[in-house]
């Protein structure tokens, strides 16, 4: 089908104005169609929405690739349609831990997903350096209200990577010797920037 014929058929069958201009720029990827115009393209194209996206990142795309509206999606997980579309549209999940758990099973969310869909990816990684390299038991609870993730396996992870980081510090002072403070530094940055990804690793079965 040509663009134009494309976007004929979202007029004929769906009432949506759309150029053929149009067509082509969502072709090339220069524009993003809407909610609507998504599934609309893919009535027209006879296929599932889900198969017009690219590896859905948003909230928004994880949505329409399981072809649910929102007010579909934000009765099942237990939030009025007004405020899942705000958190939709700014990518700022604020749902508490029974809505988190309902979003990532509905969504069918890895972890890693989750984090990056709701906009937690910086959140997640501050927390989890500073629960590597402080107390760990005092980030339980807020990364608890963060991920979908049950509390008792969340505890077991960070205390081993609190403890994996402590005894690479330790060993790094007594193998630098005088130099100990400043090899310690480089290792410890070194550590930290691996912490996100051995916390996918450990965690990311749980979610």
């Amino acid at each position: 089908m040509a663009p134009g014929h494309v976007a004929y058929g979202l007029r004929a069958q769906y009432g949506l104005i759309v150029t053929p201009e149009t067509v082509m720029g969502w072709e090339r990827g220069e524009i993003s169609p809407t909610s609507a115009e998504v599934t609309a393209l893919a009535g027209v194209l006879w296929c599932a929405p889900g198969e017009l996206l690219a590896e859905p990142v948003t909230l928004r795309e994880h949505r329409i690739s399981r072809n649910l509206a929102a007010d579909d999606l934000a009765r099942r997980i237990g939030l009025d349609t007004n405020s899942y579309q705000k958190m939709e549209d700014t990518g700022r999940w604020k749902g508490n831990e029974r809505q988190s758990a309902a979003l990532a099973t509905v969504l069918g969310l890895s972890l890693a997903q989750f984090v990056t869909a709701t906009g937690k990816d910086e959140e997640l990684a501050d927390m989890l350096r500073s629960a590597a390299t402080t107390r760990w038991q005092a980030y339980v609870k807020p990364l608890s209200k963060l991920l979908p993730v049950p509390r008792a396996h969340l505890e077991r992870v960070l205390e081993q990577l609190h403890i994996d980081y402590q005894s690479k510090m330790v060993a790094t002072l007594s193998w630098g010797g005088g130099e100990g403070e400043a090899g310690s530094g480089d290792a410890g940055r070194q550590f930290l920037a691996d912490i996100v990804d051995r916390f996918w690793h450990s965690a990311g079965g749980a979610s």
